[in-house]
Formats: structure tokens, C-alpha cells, sequence
């Protein structure tokens, strides 16, 4: 459903971000040498990002037919496992790329991976339309989500079990829920992982007591609790001034990743993801366009 780009060949100027070094800005180190420019661009990765990244490619090519870019999804986990083997040219990533993941497209590819932010998302906690729960913390979803809490009444909710919904371990949603929520302790058992934020929302949709978590542009037919990031703190609802301003606790960026430098038409398209019109998409969809 989410790169700024440090040095570009032919001097195509981003506003960027790379992962090459632990900074947060600068230039990106060079990428790899001989890659040979084509007009097919090769995108694979988050299943937030999917639908994202096929409206992003859908927009371009109308302008530019001469390009083709073919957008799939699988989760964050396979598109960098792509990116790493060289069957994908951009990896899109919900979650930023691990230190094991960066050292492996290095060693595979001969080039480091360019992180570029791409767009932004508060990712959604989703209970049912008929669910009487009006906002919840996150010592409260790690502990429901961790399984020591497994019924509704101990947050404020109905006498009933708590049905848990969740995605699968490639998925980058799944890994930052994880990491910032469950401070990277076990998911309960009981969780049930579904390939993919629409199968989770439809799930969620269907049963009154339960509760899943994804991207914000897949809130349909269930509600998104505001979010509280202590018990004590005030709850906050997800929008695109909280999620820019990073009120909401559990915003996040979605990435583009490439391994070095990319070639003149990958970077073209790049350019264009993070420029007016390429982020006006990205409202359109409904996420959020990147703070400026």
C-alpha cells in the first residue's frame, strides 16, 4: 500500500535517505558497475504496498509508454529476498531492511542497498464495526497479542475470547508490529496469520470479537481504535497529521529499496514516486504522502 534517494546516476536530484551508512541523510555510496539500463522495471515486495505500487506503476506508464513496470506482491520478506537474488529490480519493504538483510544484497550484488522513503502509513489496529472497544494502548495489544490477555472484558470489551489476527512472518507489517509492539517477544499461539492486510481485514469484518492490525489504506467495512502509547497517554487516532507529525505511536515509512545506484529509468520512475505527482497518488490509495 510506503525512500528518499541520495546520489542518482545522471544527476537525477532526490530529497534522500540511504541505509548504505547509518545516517539519515547524505550521498549514496557508488553502486554496482556494468548494469545495464531497460525499459522494464521489476518491482516486488510488501503486500501493504501492493496495491500502491501497481497504482503508482499504472499512472507512470500512462505518461511514459515507453516503460513497463510490473508491480507483485508476496510480503517485504520476499521482495528484499528478490532483491538480494537479482529477480527484482526495486523491493518494496514495509519495514526498513536488517543489518544481515543489507549485508547480503552487498555480498550477492556487488552494491550496497539504497533505501529511498517512498510514503508513510499509520498502521491500523481493526476491530469489528459492532465492537462496543473505543481505543486500546500498546501494553495492552502486546498483551493481548502476546496471549496474556485473552478476553475482552479486561480491556473494556464484552465477556468473550479474543480472536487474534495476524500476518504471516514474511510480512514486514507483521515484523514491525513485532518489533514495536511486542518488543520482539512470541506472538500468541492462538494468533491466526492470514497471507495478506486483505485477508485480515475481511476476517476482522466478519467476527465480532476480533482484532488484526495492517495498513491504514485497507480500512473497510472495520474501525481503526486510536491508539494510546502508554496506558497514561492520551489515545490518538490515525490520520495523515498525526502519522506526519508522529503522534500516532504506531506510524511508520514504507521503502524502496535498489541494490546500488539505480539505472537512468529506474531512477526516473523514482524521482517521480517522490515528487508531487507520484505522491498525490499515494492519497489517493489512502496512505500518506511523506512529511515535507
Amino acid at each position: 500500500m510506503p525512500r528518499f534517494l541520495g546520489f542518482l546516476v545522471f544527476g537525477l536530484a532526490l530529497v534522500g535517505c540511504t541505509r548504505t551508512e547509518s545516517t539519515e541523510t547524505g550521498t549514496a555510496a557508488d553502486g554496482a558497475v556494468g548494469v545495464a539500463d531497460s525499459s522494464t522495471v521489476t518491482i516486488k515486495g510488501s503486500d501493504t504496498m501492493v496495491i500502491l505500487g501497481q497504482r503508482w506503476a499504472e499512472t507512470y506508464m500512462k505518461a511514459n509508454p515507453a516503460v513497463t513496470i510490473q508491480v507483485t506482491g508476496g510480503g517485504s520478506g520476499t521482495g528484499i529476498a528478490a532483491l538480494i537474488n537479482g529477480s527484482a529490480d526495486i523491493c518494496e519493504s514495509s519495514r526498513p531492511m536488517k543489518d544481515q538483510e543489507l549485508a547480503s544484497v552487498k555480498t550477492k550484488r556487488n552494491a550496497p542497498a539504497i533505501e529511498v522513503k517512498v510514503a508513510l502509513d499509520a498502521l491500523a489496529v481493526y476491530v469489528n464495526a459492532k465492537s462496543p472497544l473505543k481505543e486500546i494502548s500498546i501494553p495492552q495489544l502486546a498483551k493481548i497479542y502476546g496471549g496474556e490477555t485473552t478476553n475482552w472484558k479486561d480491556v473494556g470489551g464484552p465477556n468473550h475470547a479474543i480472536i487474534l489476527y495476524g500476518r504471516e512472518n514474511n510480512s514486514g507489517t507483521y515484523g514491525y508490529f513485532k518489533e514495536h509492539v511486542l518488543a520482539n517477544k512470541d506472538f500468541a499461539a492462538a494468533t491466526q496469520t492470514l497471507a495478506g492486510t486483505s485477508a485480515v481485514v475481511n476476517a476482522v469484518k466478519g467476527d465480532e470479537f476480533g482484532i488484526g492490525y495492517g495498513g491504514i489504506a485497507y480500512l473497510e467495512g472495520v474501525r481503526a481504535l486510536p491508539v494510546k502509547k502508554d496506558d497514561a497517554a492520551p489515545a490518538v487516532a490515525p490520520s495523515l497529521e498525526t502519522a506526519q507529525s508522529g503522534t500516532y505511536p504506531i506510524s511508520r515509512f514504507l521503502f524502496f529499496y535498489t541494490a546500488g545506484n539505480p539505472t537512468p529509468t529506474q531512477a526516473k520512475f523514482i524521482s517521480w514516486v517522490t515528487g508531487p505527482e507520484g505522491q498525490k497518488v499515494i492519497s489517493d490509495v489512502g496512505y500518506y504522502p511523506l512529511p515535507k
